[in-house]
């Protein structure tokens, strides 16, 4: 039973990271119909900066976390203002072409600034606690209870404030939006301004267990993607419910059967809901 509880454990806190990477995903594609292969990138740049803060600053974690997240919000918005609002009366596939664009331009120019070899971010909360006789790190348990809290940060923006129900009634119903004069632009920016600090905060969270390198994000937003078909698309809350599911199918799969399919769980996974339920366990639902 240890082995056990231990394991839902580690699966709450991968499950943490991955809901809000898709999340971020989610709410793009959601409210703005574009495939944002780049949120595997800013996830990734997330990471770095704030390693590069916190080692050549010497900031504290939480300090450089924020920072982060305000700079991944901004190059989020500049994405959006350079390469996804030209293209938003073009086809899906030029939208996602772009966002590929800007997946490999930041990976390259992550390589030429911080080099392509692996690094480690350190957290004042990398000791071993043990809790109900499970041995856990400080860390795993940061990043649940952060991520908890970054939650409801964000549905009460969505349900109790004007903005907020701005993104909600985009998504709803776009023409209905702009009749009522809703900006889409500033919809838009505000959209992926929240997506990019949803990748800062996931990457930040999720560093210190794992490595900090160039390809980090590649296989988080594939999962990702595999996340918010299987939650529907455009549900926040299947976005939310589909990550805890899949991080914790992943590490009793690795326990329980093999290490070596571990990241293969997630397309069974997708490919055994699809089948029960075409239209993913939430579709349709925003909030």
């Amino acid at each position: 039973m240890d082995l056990f509880f231990q394991q839902l454990l580690n699966g709450l806190s991968n499950g943490s990271v991955y809901s809000l990477v898709a999340l971020g995903l989610t709410m793009v594609f959601g409210i703005l119909h574009v495939p944002n292969f780049a949120q595997g990138a800013f996830y990734m740049v997330g990471a770095y900066v704030t390693l590069t803060v916190m080692t050549i600053f010497e900031i504290p974690y939480w300090i450089a976390m924020f920072i982060s997240m305000l700079a991944i919000a901004s190059l989020a918005v500049l994405s959006e203002r350079i390469i996804f609002h030209p293209l938003r009366k073009a086809e899906a596939l030029h939208q996602m072409m772009g966002a590929i664009g800007i997946l490999l331009f930041l990976v390259a120019f992550a390589q030429v600034i911080w080099g392509p070899n692996y690094q480690q971010m350190s957290s004042p909360y990398g000791n071993a606690i043990n809790l109900l006789g499970i041995t856990v790190t400080q860390q795993r348990l940061i990043v649940i209870v952060a991520t908890v809290i970054i939650m409801i940060i964000l549905h009460l923006f969505l349900t109790r404030t004007m903005i907020g129900s701005a993104i909600v009634a985009m998504a709803q119903n776009r023409e209905g939006a702009f009749l009522v004069g809703i900006n889409a632009n500033t919809v838009a920016m505000l959209t992926f301004a929240i997506s990019g600090i949803l990748a800062a905060a996931a990457a930040t969270l999720a560093s210190p267990i794992n490595l900090v390198f160039p390809g980090m994000g590649d296989l988080v937003i594939m999962k990702a993607f595999v996340i918010i078909i299987i939650g529907g698309m455009g549900s926040i809350p299947g976005a939310i419910i589909a990550g805890y599911i899949l991080g914790i199918v992943e590490s009793f799969g690795a326990t329980y059967i093999s290490g070596d399919y571990k990241d293969i769980i997630a397309f069974v996974l997708l490919v055994i809901i699809l089948s029960v339920k075409p239209t993913g366990l939430f579709p349709g639902r925003v909030n």
